[in-house]
């Protein structure tokens, strides 16, 4: 069987009311440290306060130094020691091997090798066309683990599941917003939490929803009384 849950019509949210719940506690939080990454070959980079951590060559290079703190550059900083040297711009970046888009270009400089990379706060998608995300939380509650959910937007239409039904229906974006429906779902009960999160989903997405993307990518969609669904992407 199939349900029809139909979504009122209301105008675009110009603000929301403050959050009277929890708010997520892994997508979105400030990284304690800035990092880097690049490709062929693999490195990772994380600079602290206190030190740069150089993982270069897959793993078989590792230089570790005090931080020599940051000088500032053209649209950006560098940090320069004996063994690495690392400039950071600000300039929209991809790691060549995902379609995740970068806020920095880096380059480092380890033991005389130059290496090209990216790094800071991953960026929000173009559209959200062609993007598949599963849930975090719903209304400041994480998901269950043992209940799959996923949300994919494939051209002007919308799928998936929240923890129980499988759902589907248009969508549109505007003025970062999100308006959803009308939404069909399958009929059937599911045991413990699925349910629970799918109704407020369900209730969340009755209205338009405010678009915002946190600095690790995190997709998080807000209601008008500040409720939120946060998703991390898959493809």
């Amino acid at each position: 069987m199939i349900r029809y849950l139909p979504l009122l019509a209301l105008p675009a949210l110009a603000a929301c009311a403050p959050a009277t719940e929890s708010p997520p506690q892994t997508p979105g939080e400030q990284p304690a440290a800035y990092l880097a990454l690049g490709t062929e070959p693999g490195w990772t980079l994380e600079i602290t306060p206190a030190r740069l951590n150089y993982d270069g060559d897959y793993g078989a290079t590792k230089i570790m130094v005090p931080n020599p703190g940051a000088k500032p550059s053209l649209n950006g900083r560098t940090y320069v020691s004996d063994r690495l040297s690392v400039v950071v711009k600000q300039a929209p970046c991809s790691d060549g091997m995902s379609d995740r888009r970068f806020a920095d270009t880096v380059r480092v400089v380890a033991d005389g090798k130059t290496l090209q990379g990216c790094g800071g706060a991953i960026l929000p998608p173009d559209t959200l066309a062609g993007s598949s995300w599963s849930f975090v939380s719903i209304g400041g509650v994480a998901v269950a683990k043992d209940r799959p959910t996923a949300l994919q937007f494939d051209g002007a239409r919308l799928s998936g599941s929240a923890g129980c039904n499988r759902f589907s229906g248009g969508y549109k974006t505007a003025d970062g917003t999100l308006t959803a429906g009308p939404l069909m779902a399958t009929e059937m009960a599911c045991p413990g939490a699925g349910m629970m999160q799918e109704d407020m989903f369900f209730k969340l997405m009755a209205a338009p929803v405010r678009l915002t993307f946190a600095d690790d990518g995190a997709l998080i969609l807000t209601g008008s009384e500040g409720r939120t669904a946060v998703l991390k992407r898959v493809i």
